[in-house]
This record gives C-alpha cells, sequence and structure tokens, in this order.
C-alpha cells in the first residue's frame, strides 16, 4: 500500500501525530518498543517480551500484553491532531507468551463519531498466534498535538 505522506495530507498529519506521542511516551520507549507502522486510525507496534516482562508462571505478564496493544491503540486514535485518551478498554489473552517472544501489536479503528471512537488491536506473535485481542474506547478532550493548521 502506497501512502501519501505530503504536507497537508491526512496521513502526513498521522505521522506528525504519532512523532509527538512517540517522542513523549517513556514508557513505551524504556521498554525497547518500536512503532512500525501509523496510518489515520492505524498503527502497529512491536516489542519482545524480556526475562522482566514475565511473571510467576514464567510467562509473559498480561500487563505487558496489555501495555503494547494499549500503545498501539493510543497511536491509532490520536492521528488526528486532536488529543485522545482511552476511555473504556478489555483484553481477552487468547494463549501465553514466553520470553524472547516478539509481539506485534496490530491497532484499526472501527467506528469513530462525535467524540468517541472504537478500535480493535490484535496481538501476534513472531509466528502470526494469536496471543490476544483489545477493544479500546476512545475520547477526545481538549487540545491538539501539533498547531492548528499545522
Amino acid at each position: 500500500m502506497v501512502t501519501d505522506s505530503r504536507p497537508g495530507t491526512a496521513q502526513a498529519l498521522a505521522e506528525a501525530c504519532a512523532q509527538v506521542m512517540w517522542t513523549h511516551d517513556r514508557a513505551a520507549r524504556g521498554l525497547g518498543m518500536k512503532l512500525d507502522h501509523i496510518a489515520p486510525g492505524e498503527a502497529t507496534v512491536t516489542g519482545e517480551v524480556t526475562a522482566s516482562m514475565t511473571n510467576g508462571h514464567d510467562t509473559g505478564h498480561g500487563g505487558y500484553i496489555f501495555l503494547i496493544a494499549d500503545m498501539a491503540f493510543q497511536l491509532a486514535c490520536n492521528t488526528y491532531n486532536q488529543r485522545t485518551v482511552a476511555q473504556h478498554c478489555a483484553i481477552t489473552y487468547l494463549a501465553p507468551v514466553v520470553e524472547g517472544d516478539r509481539l506485534t501489536a496490530i491497532a484499526r479503528e472501527r467506528a469513530r463519531a462525535g467524540r468517541s471512537g472504537i478500535y480493535d488491536i490484535r496481538v501476534v506473535d513472531q509466528d502470526g498466534r494469536h496471543v490476544a485481542e483489545f477493544r479500546g474506547h476512545s475520547r477526545t478532550v481538549k487540545g491538539t498535538h501539533l498547531p492548528e493548521g499545522a
């Protein structure tokens, strides 16, 4: 898929908003996450499960899986230069992950109306195995990421 990143396009706006969000998100960067794809209403984030992210069962902690899904959700719903936060999120864990697994969270906008949005985030491992499904409900708040008209 070819995206139009020329200034003034929806893709350019999504990229600029993602850059602002990514730069200020110390948690994602501190955990070694990477932003692999951004487009209006879409984001893909990857990260590796490290030893410090495992729980008492010696599997990946659910909080880390939630975090990578939430990061993709955050980026996807903030691609329109409107500050947007999570209103409600739910996750279903489908399979365990272990140290060394590489997770990919793929966020896609399902609906956006007024101040509300719904986003589905699929989390898969390096083999494409579906390990979790996350649904996020977003709510816009006052403010923008970029100056108006940028």
